[in-house]
């Protein structure tokens, strides 16, 4: 497997060395030391949320984006499709990389209805088929008969979108190209799908350090690619927050269709001022005991450990050289991005414990009745890698606004 420098990664990834060895030194990027200079593996680099340059903010580049917003303020209040199925719309999705479902089901409460879906974490499919009454298998989707299945399945219905959170493993920073290997090209995997189902729309989720991947080159690549196979795209960055979502959590958002259709992003639904918080998400659940049902699973401190996580202030790490590792959360402020690092992210500002998974879940927008399967290890790595439900509603709502056509009057451009 090959290793990168600092100095390598900074040119690819449009940054500074000063701020990639930042993260090498908190831990938020592994790296090795060999002959006194540090190396990062092409796993660990693909797993790693890259710091743009600061000529290159994220909120710099999203004033940049041709992006047409649509208002769902509304519908976010009034509808919720999966508690009422009269609400669902004439609209088919497929979901590829479902995971357990988090895209799925804030698609599903837009009024989206799910037909297929494609997944190989055998937990997360356990999950899906629980929460979505499906009969899905664990299957990879880099297998030829997987996707001439899937094609199969839905022959005959009109499939509206194809949605996926492709892993950014897809690419690779070596000699600045997309890498060609076999084992990473799950991108290329939902664009043969996309090319052979030929859906009105296609919608993607990535990290945000997408953005700034190989200077932009990455984010270009897929414009263009879908481009040639009749797809307009349009991208931006959305804040789970700015949706109702108690936490931070930014998401590269690709939309595109095949119509000549406006691809319309949802406008924010809450001013910073009015974010969710902590308290917000997960208050309801302080003195409830330990019920593994609903994946409410208590982790076991030793005496020494919860005093130590007792004592920590808030908004601090227990350990300094992590940023955003055991940190305990501000009770009055969402939380930090939920990671899937098996609960370490996220210290219990009431309580000197890691939150439970119930816990995560809420702060990633779940909703109670949404139950993981497997140990209480894999349901963190599910939640941790899921797409906040409300975002997924919000974009949902956008979507069928797209299918359904609004007046011109009801778009905001920016171009």
């Amino acid at each position: 497997m090959p290793l990168f420098t600092i100095e390598k990664i900074a040119e690819a990834a449009n940054t500074t060395v000063k701020r990639v060895r930042r993260d090498v030194a908190s831990g938020a990027l592994p790296s090795v030391r060999r002959n006194n200079r540090y190396f990062i593996s092409e796993d660990d680099l693909a797993k790693w949320t890259p710091a743009v340059s600061e000529n290159a903010a994220p909120s710099a580049q999203r004033a940049k984006d041709a992006v047409n917003w649509v208002d769902v303020s509304a519908e976010m209040e009034s509808t919720d499709a999966r508690r009422d199925p009269g609400l669902r719309a004439d609209v088919n999705f497929i979901d590829l990389f479902s995971g357990a479902g988090g895209l799925s089901c804030g698609l599903v409460m837009a009024g989206l209805n799910p037909v297929a879906a494609v997944e190989n974490m055998e937990q997360a499919v356990l999950t899906y088929n629980r929460n979505f009454g499906g009969n899905i298998k664990p299957c990879d989707i880099r297998d030829e008969r997987v996707r001439a299945e899937l094609a199969e399945s839905v022959r005959g219905k009109h499939i509206h979108l194809i949605a996926g959170g492709f892993p950014c493993q897809g690419f690779s920073i070596a000699g600045h190209r997309i890498a060609g290997d076999e084992r990473n090209s799950l991108y290329l995997e939902m664009l043969k799908i996309v090319t052979e189902i030929k859906p009105d729309f296609v919608l993607m989720e990535n990290v945000e350090g997408l953005r700034s991947m190989l200077g932009g080159a990455v984010e270009r690549r897929i414009i263009g690619d879908y481009k040639k196979i009749g797809y307009e795209i349009n991208v931006t960055l959305l804040n789970s927050a700015d949706y109702g979502v108690p936490q931070i959590r930014k998401r590269v958002i690709f939309i595109g269709n095949r119509l000549g259709l406006d691809n319309l992003h949802p406008m924010p639904v809450l001013p910073p001022d009015k974010y969710k918080t902590v308290e917000d998400g997960i208050a309801r659940f302080a003195g409830i005991p330990e019920n593994k049902a609903i994946n409410h699973i208590f982790s076991k401190h030793n005496a020494e450990m919860t005093k130590r996580l007792a004592e920590l202030p808030e908004g601090q790490s227990l350990y300094g050289n992590y940023s955003d590792a055991w940190k305990k959360v501000y009770w009055d402020q969402p939380s930090v991005t939920v990671k899937e690092n098996h609960g370490g992210v996220n210290v219990h500002p009431k309580f000197p414990r890691v939150m439970t998974p119930r816990e995560l879940a809420a702060l990633q927008s779940f909703p109670d009745d949404f139950i993981f399967e497997g140990s209480k290890k894999w349901q963190l790595v599910q939640i941790g890698n899921a797409v906040p439900p409300l975002l997924g509603k919000a974009v949902g709502l956008a979507v069928i606004k797209a299918v359904n056509g609004v007046r011109e009057s009801e778009i905001i451009r920016r171009h």
